[in-house]
């Protein structure tokens, strides 16, 4: 987060692939105007001697951000300027110093201002810590223009321990000062808070008996990954200089579990997976949770079984349409939570096929299968989608790997509606971390068919499940089981007798009031070990 920080000889914060941080943000404004000034900013570190930075320059009034490296003329427009940085010190056991300054500056001709760390006050902070956390807390922190719409977009940071991060003091109401506090044990202990301004004396004071608590339950075999990370993130309901500042919960291969304790508020946890070849394949980013002081909540990652998340047909206009994503995804994550899939989408209407496409969502996220159609009929939309991500190789065993849909349904092509058909949603009880059931065993798996929203300009047309059927195979499908199925509130419990060895397929199939019939495969929903 740091502006111009790299090679610093330590481990960053943990990070995701394809998740933008605080990325530079830049706007129109003042830049088409002449520039009528300048200003020139100075950074000293601790002992006055003169430190190499990247300063963020934000207007004001219109929020133009630029950058400029330290000591360097930048030409602005009049105006009055935020000027914000970190100054880093390196040091021979490779940590050193974080001072984080800013000032607020108007231009008029030429300008010339000073950031000297050795204003800076150590940003202190405490917990009654248990006896496991014996080090000091990791503390991440940021100035921001306090003014603007996305503080944290217009920011200058940094991260250290305790004890090597500083503030420069600024009383400005045009600034906001948050930081990210953690210190780890066998739980770990975040703590978060922002001010207006930089005060005087940075920090806080933290118990145990104020925080939330929030567990990660991380389940192995069904991502594309097998190196497994999850992070904490502060996601306040106005943006503020907060937002985004997160702490790292664990990166390692699952199974695993790890307790957070978080100062109330409203957080997001997130996780991602990697690949053998070190790439990140994955990253899901599951719904804000508010937590208040005791409360707590359990966050799953990876349970099974994934399956098709959100997208439906939509007919309207003479033409079906169809988006490939999401089918193959973690339902307590959501659609953020989907892998790519390489997929064959087939329309047919009796025995003519309308149309045959194989797509693939990976590296376009935009792919969708349309056809042109005509008249009110019955239609037949199946998919049939396998995990694809070019240049890695899969984990041995994974789970889902292919999911399969056939829909029919009757449709009126030139009426926007979605099309009156249903996704199933299998969550197999009593797995272990792996998602093995044992051998010979009966699993309870919850199925529950749903309809999801499709948006604001589509139209779901009243439609409810007169049956509900589930079938089991242990061969890879070559064979199928009927399953009992008993009705448990607004969902169906299926009784899955497993066998000795291998992994276990669920098929189910809804019967709607319309007449139509949706049927989903989810090969390799999960193991028996």
């Amino acid at each position: 987060m740091s502006a111009g920080r790299t090679g610093r000889g330590r481990r960053a914060p943990f990070a995701f692939v394809g998740v933008a941080m605080l990325a530079p943000l830049f706007l129109p404004g003042a830049s088409a105007q002449a520039a009528s000034g300048s200003l020139t900013v100075t950074t000293l570190g601790r002992h006055g001697t003169k430190v190499a930075t990247t300063v963020t320059v934000v207007n004001a009034s219109s929020g133009e951000r630029r950058t400029v490296k330290s000591g360097k003329k930048l030409s602005l427009p009049a105006g009055k300027y935020l000027a914000m940085t970190d100054i880093y010190e390196s040091a021979t056991d490779g940590l050193g110093t974080d001072t984080i300054g800013a000032q607020v500056v108007t231009v008029s001709g030429a300008k010339s201002v000073t950031l000297d760390a050795r204003k800076g006050k150590a940003v202190k902070v405490s917990l009654d810590t248990p006896a496991d956390v014996t080090g000091p807390a990791r503390i991440s922190a940021q100035v921001c223009a306090g003014n603007m719409d996305m503080p944290s977009a217009y920011s200058a940071g940094g991260w250290n321990d305790a004890g090597a991060l500083y503030a420069i003091p600024n009383s400005s109401k045009l600034l906001q000062f948050a930081y990210m506090a953690q210190w780890s044990g066998n739980d770990s202990y975040v703590a978060v808070k922002k001010t207006t301004g930089i005060p005087a004396a940075p920090g806080g004071s933290f118990k145990r008996s104020q925080l939330a608590t929030l567990r990660f339950d991380v389940r192995s075999g069904t991502q594309m990954g097998s190196q497994l990370g999850t992070a904490l993130q502060a996601e306040p309901k106005v943006d503020d200089c907060t937002t985004d500042l997160y702490a790292e919960v664990n990166d390692e291969s699952g199974p695993y579990n790890a307790t957070v304790h978080v100062t109330p508020g409203t957080w997001r946890p997130r996780d991602g997976a990697t690949a053998n070849n070190g790439d990140g394949v994955s990253g899901g980013f599951p719904t804000v949770r508010t937590l208040k002081a005791g409360q707590s909540f359990t966050q799953y990652f990876g349970r099974a079984a994934w399956s098709p998340m959100h997208y439906l047909p939509l007919v309207g206009e003479n033409s079906l349409t169809f988006l490939p994503d999401a089918l193959i995804g973690d339902p307590d994550v959501g659609i953020w939570g989907a892998d790519p899939t390489k997929e064959t989408v087939v329309l047919s209407k009796g025995s003519t096929t309308v149309k045959k496409q194989t797509l693939t969502n990976w590296g376009t996220g935009d792919a969708e299968f349309s056809a042109a159609v005509h008249g009110v009929d019955t239609y037949r939309l199946t998919v049939d989608a396998h995990r694809y991500h070019p240049g890695i190789t899969f984990p041995s065993g994974m789970l889902s790997s292919r999911v399969t849909l056939d829909w029919r349904f009757k449709a009126d092509p030139a009426k926007s509606a979605v099309a009156p058909v249903f996704m199933t949603r299998f969550l197999p009880t009593g797995l272990d971390g792996s998602n093995r059931a044992k051998a010979n065993s009966v699993t309870s798996v919850t199925v529950s068919a749903g309809r999801g929203s499709q948006g604001p300009d589509t139209r779901l047309t009243s439609l409810t499940v007169k049956s509900l059927k589930v079938w089991a195979s242990s061969d890879g499908g070559t064979t199928w089981k009927a399953v009992s199925v008993t009705r448990s509130g607004t969902s169906c419990k299926a009784a899955v007798h497993n066998p000795a060895s291998g992994a276990v397929a669920l098929r189910s199939q809804v019967t709607d009031s319309a007449g139509g019939t949706s049927t989903e495969t989810v090969y390799r929903a999960y193991a028996i070990g």
